[in-house]
Parts: structure tokens; C-alpha cells; sequence
């Protein structure tokens, strides 16, 4: 191993190593690791050249893109490579037949793509163009930064005026994990790593439903993504602020996801559904698109019998999400965020996904709302964006991540799955489910 301390940049913080260690985990699937990504589907072609140099400008801003992940004794770094690679890349297709399939694959290549977490790039932007259709993807690893980190490279990318592009900047302080514990006397943190264990013992006591096929190995992440009309997202936005109220609305996503599931196989082995969330320091208009401050996962758990009546199935998440925002469970994981930072990946990984209680897989499905896509521009380099979607490798199980957002007034959902263990037409019809109970006005 390579001891060497020379060409370190920064230590990897602690809110990181959680999203590290399910990297790890989704890696001894022999799948790609923690990839994600961001897709802007466009109405033409950009300026590749304005486009080119805008991301030059970004890496110049931000040396760490050009980073490698290294382990040195039992921690992980930021470090300084012999040669950076290339942040831009294009691909070239001539075909005028089938030319959605050649996105679609070519967009899977992109985020399937195996390589050793030393030598993967964090940040790639990859613009793919057909004779009719062009695809503008950002892909990076999750480590790197999380989704409103990456939501602000978009938007650094977007952003014209050089003066705007210039408030963009790296957090000058310490990890924000460390900087809220400083705050804390030592027996408060100890009051408050108590806190978290028993909120994750409370969860634990039932048993979560998982409808993945887990005798089947994993083969490639795939995805569908639906876009919605804007009066449909006008509907559900109104029915989201009838069942769990303005602040509140990636719950009536939970729950509708949730009774989706259940439509699926009611008979389904389990005892409740369980949804991992996360919480976010960083502040509000923070403008440092790197390194992430999402930080560790709180959840939504429904009991099997609640889906049979919808009113009380939204006043129980509700409930939860008031008590969890009570008690101040976010920061009472924090000392546990602190302490697990410290571990082995295999035993980091091990601790977020596994009930204490039964063994067997916490999470149900993987779940993100994104929230309202704000560019700021219409436009992404004189091209028109028509649709925006988002990619999220998963460990399995549950192999199955909801992701939603907002643009331009639609919502889109991005349902990304391992294949074989969910196929595409099973996917077809849990979103038909998930639809009707959005819109579900009774």
C-alpha cells in the first residue's frame, strides 16, 4: 500500500464515509460502485465549444474534480493525481433509426461502467448527440459530493454572468459533521449517540418488506423515467398539501410509493415498509458544489396494516417525521455519523443496511426528492432543456431507488433498479400504481 502523505489534497469527511461504505457495498455485488447521475435531454445541440470551456472554467475553480479516492492507513483521501483526465467527453452517433435506444444505452454504459475506486474519475460530463436527440450527462461518484451538490455544478454550468460563477466556492471550514459536534459538551454527545440507537432499535422491531428477487444476482442497473403533465403535478401538489401539509411533501411520495408496493403483492413476506432519508447541513444558500454534507439516514416505516387505510397511513408518517424533527434525531446521529467513520467499509455498510433485531435488509427501497430543479437559465448552452432525470446505483437488496423532481412546473420520477431482480414491464406497472394513488381524491 502507499504510504505516502505527499500528494494528499484533503481528508474524506465523515458524512462521506457513510455514502463510501454503501459504495463498497454496491462494489461486492460486482456492480459499478456508488454512481449517480444528473440528465439533461435537449432540444438541440448545445455549443460543445461554450459548453467545453465553461467546464474547463469549473475544473480550474475545483482541483479536487480531478481527485483520486485513496486508502492510507484506515482512512480515505482526497489525492493529487500524476495526470488529470479529461472532465469532457463526447460521443458521436450517425444513426437516424432507434435513436432513443442509442441514448438509453449509451447513458447506461456511462453509469454501468466497472473501475477500481482508485482510478474512477469523481466527475465526468458526457454529452451524447444523434441527428435528432442530445443528451448532456453528469456522472460522478457519491463520495464526491451528493445530490444538491451536484444540482449546483449544473447550475454553475448554467450561469453566465462570470460574476455569479465567482460566489461558487469550497466550504472554508471543517467538515460540517465535526463543526456541529464542537457545539456539544461530551455527555450531551453521549445523550445524543443513545438518542440515535434506540430510534434505529425502535425501527428494527419489524421486519422491512422487500419485493426484489434476491435468489437472482445482479447483472446492471436499469431505469425508467415518466414525466408528468402539468396538470397532473398541479393535482398531486394539491393533494400532497391536503395529506402531510406544505413542509411535508416528500412524505406523500413515501406513502403513495409505499401503497404502490403493496399493490404489487399484498401477500408480500414482511412486516412493514422502510424508507431510508437523509438529512442535510449545508446551509440553505450554500454555494460549495463539493464535497457533501449528506449526511446520515433517518426513516419513514409504515406497518403492513396501516396501507389498508390511507388517511392514517399519511397521519403516521407525519407522526414520525414530527417526532424525529422533535427529538432533533438528525443531530443526534451525528456521534454515530463520527464514530462509524471509523470502521471498516464492510462493517460501516453492514451496520447501515442490517436490522439488528432480524438480519436481513433494512431498507424496503432507496428514495430522493430532489425538490424543484431551479437552473438559471431556460436554456443549457442555447439548447432548450426538455427533461431532466437522475440515476442512482443500489445495493441489493432493496435494489430499488424513487427518485422525484420538479422542472419546469412537471414532475419527473426516475425509478432506477438492478436487473434481473425487477425487469421493466414490473416497473411499467408499479409506476401505473403509483399514479393512481397520487392522484387518488376520494
Amino acid at each position: 500500500m502507499n504510504t505516502s502523505t505527499d500528494d494528499i489534497i484533503q481528508i474524506l469527511n465523515p458524512s462521506d464515509c457513510f455514502t463510501l461504505a454503501m459504495d463498497e457495498e454496491i462494489r461486492q455485488e460486482n456492480m459499478a460502485g456508488s454512481l449517480c447521475g444528473f440528465a439533461l435531454e435537449l432540444g438541440a445541440r448545445p455549443d460543445s465549444e461554450a459548453l467545453k470551456q465553461r467546464i474547463h472554467e469549473f475544473g480550474e475553480r475545483f482541483p479536487l474534480a480531478f481527485a483520486s479516492l485513496q486508502q492510507r492507513g484506515k482512512r480515505y483521501f482526497w489525492c493529487q493525481r500524476e495526470q488529470n483526465l479529461p472532465l469532457f467527453h463526447q460521443h458521436q452517433s450517425t444513426e437516424t433509426a432507434d435513436e432513443a435506444v442509442w441514448h438509453n444505452r449509451s447513458v447506461l454504459g456511462i453509469i454501468n461502467k466497472r473501475q477500481a475506486r482508485e482510478t474512477i474519475p469523481p466527475l465526468e460530463f458526457h454529452l451524447l448527440c444523434s441527428p435528432t436527440k442530445t443528451t448532456f450527462l453528469l456522472r460522478w461518484i457519491h463520495p464526491f459530493c451528493d445530490a444538491r451538490g451536484a444540482d449546483l455544478i449544473l447550475k454553475y454550468l448554467c450561469t453566465d454572468s462570470l460574476e455569479q460563477r465567482l460566489k461558487f466556492d469550497l466550504p472554508a471550514m471543517q467538515p460540517l459533521v465535526n463543526l456541529q459536534l464542537a457545539k456539544y459538551k461530551w455527555w450531551q454527545k453521549g445523550l445524543m449517540f443513545l438518542k440515535a440507537k434506540r430510534h434505529i432499535s425502535n425501527i428494527d422491531r419489524l421486519q422491512s418488506i422487500i419485493h426484489a428477487d434476491t435468489r437472482l444476482a445482479p447483472e446492471q442497473l436499469n431505469f425508467s423515467t415518466y414525466t408528468l403533465s402539468l396538470e397532473q403535478t398541479e393535482q398531486i401538489n394539491k393533494l400532497a398539501r391536503q395529506h402531510v401539509g406544505l413542509t411535508s411533501t416528500s412524505l406523500y411520495y413515501i406513502g403513495c410509493f409505499m401503497l404502490a408496493l403493496h399493490r404489487m403483492n399484498p401477500d408480500q413476506e414482511g412486516e412493514a415498509y422502510c424508507a431510508p432519508y437523509t438529512f442535510n447541513l449545508r446551509k440553505n444558500r450554500a454555494l460549495s458544489p463539493l464535497l457533501s454534507n449528506h449526511v446520515a439516514p433517518l426513516f419513514a416505516q409504515a406497518p403492513k396494516a396501516l396501507l389498508a387505510d390511507r388517511d392514517a397511513l399519511f397521519q403516521h408518517l407525519k407522526q414520525q417525521n414530527i417526532h424525529s424533527i422533535r427529538e432533533k434525531l438528525d443531530y443526534a446521529f451525528l456521534p454515530l455519523l463520527w464514530a462509524a467513520s471509523w470502521l471498516s467499509l464492510e462493517q460501516h455498510g453492514e451496520k447501515l443496511r442490517t436490522s439488528m433485531r432480524t438480519g436481513t435488509e433494512r431498507s424496503s427501497f432507496w428514495f430522493s426528492d430532489i425538490g424543484h430543479v431551479d437552473l438559471s437559465n431556460s436554456t443549457f448552452f442555447g439548447s432548450e432543456i426538455t427533461k431532466i432525470y437522475h440515476l442512482c446505483h443500489i445495493s441489493r437488496p432493496p435494489a430499488l431507488a424513487f427518485l422525484n423532481c420538479q422542472f419546469n412546473k412537471r414532475i419527473t420520477f426516475s425509478y432506477n433498479f438492478m436487473q434481473p431482480l425487477f425487469t421493466e414491464p414490473w416497473i411499467a406497472q408499479l409506476h401505473s400504481y403509483m399514479l393512481e394513488e397520487l392522484l387518488y381524491d376520494d
